[in-house]
């Protein structure tokens, strides 16, 4: 287990949340993105109703210091969402934002029939994107709300709690393997998404890149920077926002 994931746990059981709720949170968040990182879409979905069931539970116990077993059945989702909207001392992410999400994705699961869609279209990939950033805002949110921190810093914490999650790296002794052959440019690019936030120093990189990268590494660190694909912060390299896209926009992320 990671300090990150170590510091998400921590931050939920300080607020009081049960642990058994954190960890079915958090795993059914982590097995929808590995699974959608292996275009693996539609259990994506089958996981995000699995994600909102923790969800639910965990918005049970916030407004009544009680919540329905795991294993047990849930009450419905129209239910939930208006004992949660008359909770009227709950912020109103806990009373209607997420809950509006969460049946958002209930929604794409139980009630999207790809058999009947008339224009040969497979949706799978998009509802598979929509349930997956769904999920990844209502996790920014449960840290938002229960870690006493800004949405900027829970944001951080979530490009973190993703980014380490990368099918296409395993690490060794602490150095980390890229398991495909990229260009130097985009090998740098998925490790600095692997390192989210937390970036890496140019020695670092040196140190984790090809033999042949090495020769040219500052010139290719400073053609990223270039497109703002990456910023230097000090003496440290991390990805930008535009540089995220790109790694997930060209599925960068799993080995062929």
């Amino acid at each position: 287990m990671t300090d990150l994931d170590v510091r998400v746990r921590q931050g939920f059981n300080a607020a009081g949340i049960p642990l058994e709720l954190v960890e079915e949170l958090l795993e059914a968040f982590a097995e929808a993105k590995r699974r959608f990182y292996r275009d693996d879409l539609r259990p994506s979905e089958i996981e995000g109703a699995r994600f909102s069931e923790a969800v639910f539970r965990i918005l049970e116990w916030a407004t009544t210091q009680a919540y329905t077993p795991l294993g047990g059945n849930l009450p419905k989702v129209p239910s939930l969402m208006g004992k949660l909207e008359q909770v009227t001392t709950a912020p109103d992410s806990v009373r209607f934002h997420i809950p509006r999400t969460l049946r958002l994705i209930y929604d794409v699961r139980n009630k999207r029939d790809v058999a009947h869609l008339g224009d040969g279209i497979d949706p799978n990939q998009q509802d598979a994107t929509m349930v997956v950033r769904n999920m990844e805002w209502v996790l920014a949110e449960l840290v938002r709300l229960y870690h006493s921190v800004s949405a900027t810093e829970a944001h951080g914490i979530i490009v973190d709690l993703v980014s380490k999650d990368v099918p296409l790296i395993q690490v060794f002794n602490g150095i980390p393997r890229v398991l495909k052959q990229f260009r130097a440019s985009d090998h740098f690019l998925v490790l600095l998404y692997w390192r989210g936030t937390e970036g890496a120093t140019l020695e670092e990189l040196k140190m984790w890149a090809r033999a042949p990268m090495r020769a040219h590494i500052k010139r290719t660190l400073d053609g990223l920077d270039s497109k703002d694909l990456i910023h230097l912060r000090g003496d440290t390299y991390v990805l930008t926002y535009l540089g995220e896209k790109e790694v997930e926009k060209r599925k960068m992320l799993e080995p062929q």
